[in-house]
Order: structure tokens, then C-alpha cells, then sequence
């Protein structure tokens, strides 16, 4: 007689006890010691780690959860799942950054402004507060609250130290007197092209993120994927960025 002693794939616990059927009709157990789920005979994992690099820089480049549902024949909660998960493992974003030139005084000015997208409905709009680095085109910080100047006042503790102490350039939007001192700060028109950078880079995120754009069906309902899907293209534009100057400098 053989005897089979089923193992928890997450614990390697055998306390485990019946609880219910999957759609396709396998049995799933429930782990007394960690109360999470599995079932028999799992299948692998359908998706290789290039694959999904692949279907998330496509979701990058202005695809929705829908069309990439079409694309590639995946789920979208499989995808935001992936979103998630991928969210809670990146690292700081100051770890992204070029380390400054500290003889360059113009290494660290920064340019700043805020960036209208809402959640659900236009009627909760949440504002994205970015303060991008005029010579790496990095963004240095970056947070999403309202437009007051306790939103403004948060991303300013968010700069690292060694970009909040140089010169910063934005609209006339009365937050930045407020918070920036003011002899690092110059609140500047449009027409003066001070602020042409971080103006462009708005731009730049409507382009590759369709749920940023103005007039569009593909949005956030929750706040958690509108800082998730935002925290990962900023991961990826920042190390864009590193290697696109690194090749610029060795053409040199």
C-alpha cells in the first residue's frame, strides 16, 4: 500500500484539509499553519520572466489592461497582479539617481509642477507633484495627494538631500512660495522656458501611460494601481535615463 503525504507548496507544512474545488475541478487545500491556499497538481507558471517583461513594457507604451488582454490572450488581473508584486519589490527611487556632479552647480536644479489625473471619476482628482532634474531629466521625487501646500510640502521632504538644497524653478501656484525658501526658489511664466522640461515630461507620462491622459476610458479605480502603475514606469524612465547618458558619454 503506498501512502502519498500531500506538503504545503508555501510551508512544506502537512496540516492541511480540504477546502473546496477550482473552476477546472481540482481539489484545493487550505494550510492550517499559514491559512493560505494551493491545490493538486498546480500548473507551472504559464508566463516565462521575458514574457512578462515583454507584456508589461507593452502595457508601458499605452496599451490598457484590456487591449493587452487581446494582444497577448492574458488576464488583466493577471497583469495587475504582476503590477503589484513588481511595485513591492523596487527599491527606493533616489536609488535610481545619477549621483550629482558636486562641482556643478547646475548638476542639481530642479524644476517642479503638478500634474491633474483623477481615480474612478473626475470628480477625485489626484494630483501628481514631480520635481525632475533639469540636466539628467531624472525625476529626483515625486508624490500624489491634493494641491495644497501640505501635498507640495510632502514632496519637498521627499528630495534627497543633496537636490534640496539647490535652485528650483516653477508656475506661480502659491503652494511653492509656501514651502521652497526663497532664495533657492524662482517662480517663472511658461514663456520664459524655465520650467520646458518637467512641462514635457508631463507630456511624456500621457503618452506612455494611457490611464494618464486626459480624456480617456482607461483609468484608475483605486489609488493603489494609480501609485502602483506610476511607481513602476518611474523605476523604469529613471534607468532609461542612466543608460541613455551613459551611451551619450561614451560617443564622446
Amino acid at each position: 500500500m503506498v501512502t502519498i503525504t500531500l506538503q504545503c507548496p508555501h510551508c512544506q507544512s502537512e496540516k492541511l484539509v480540504r477546502n473546496g474545488r477550482a473552476p477546472n475541478g481540482k481539489q484545493k487545500y487550505l494550510c492550517r499553519s499559514c491559512q493560505r491556499q494551493s491545490r493538486e497538481h498546480p500548473a507551472p507558471h504559464a508566463y516565462s520572466a521575458e514574457r512578462r517583461e515583454e507584456i508589461l513594457r507593452a502595457y508601458e507604451e499605452r496599451s490598457s489592461l484590456r487591449g493587452l488582454e487581446r494582444t497577448f490572450g492574458v488576464s488583466r488581473q493577471t497583469v495587475i497582479t504582476w503590477i503589484k508584486k513588481g511595485c513591492a519589490t523596487l527599491p527606493a527611487l533616489d536609488e535610481t539617481l545619477m549621483e550629482p556632479d558636486a562641482n556643478d552647480q547646475e548638476a542639481t536644479v530642479l524644476e517642479l509642477d503638478e500634474l491633474w489625473s483623477f481615480v474612478l471619476k473626475k470628480t477625485n482628482p489626484a494630483w501628481i507633484w514631480i520635481a525632475l532634474c533639469r540636466k539628467t531629466r531624472q525625476v529626483v521625487a515625486y508624490t500624489i495627494g491634493d494641491r495644497s501646500e501640505a501635498t507640495c510640502r510632502r514632496l519637498w521632504e521627499t528630495i534627497p538631500l543633496s537636490y534640496r538644497a539647490s535652485h528650483c524653478f516653477t508656475d506661480f501656484w502659491a503652494a511653492y512660495r509656501a514651502v521652497i525658501p526663497e532664495e533657492q526658489h524662482s517662480a517663472v511664466g511658461k514663456d520664459t522656458g524655465e520650467t520646458a522640461h518637467v512641462e514635457r515630461w508631463n507630456n511624456t507620462l500621457r503618452q506612455r501611460l494611457a490611464r494618464f491622459v486626459r480624456k480617456t476610458l482607461s483609468f484608475s479605480k483605486s489609488p493603489v494601481m494609480h501609485q502602483a502603475c506610476l511607481d513602476l514606469f518611474l523605476h523604469r524612465y529613471n534607468r532609461e535615463r542612466v543608460l541613455r547618458l551613459g551611451k551619450m558619454e561614451a560617443l564622446r
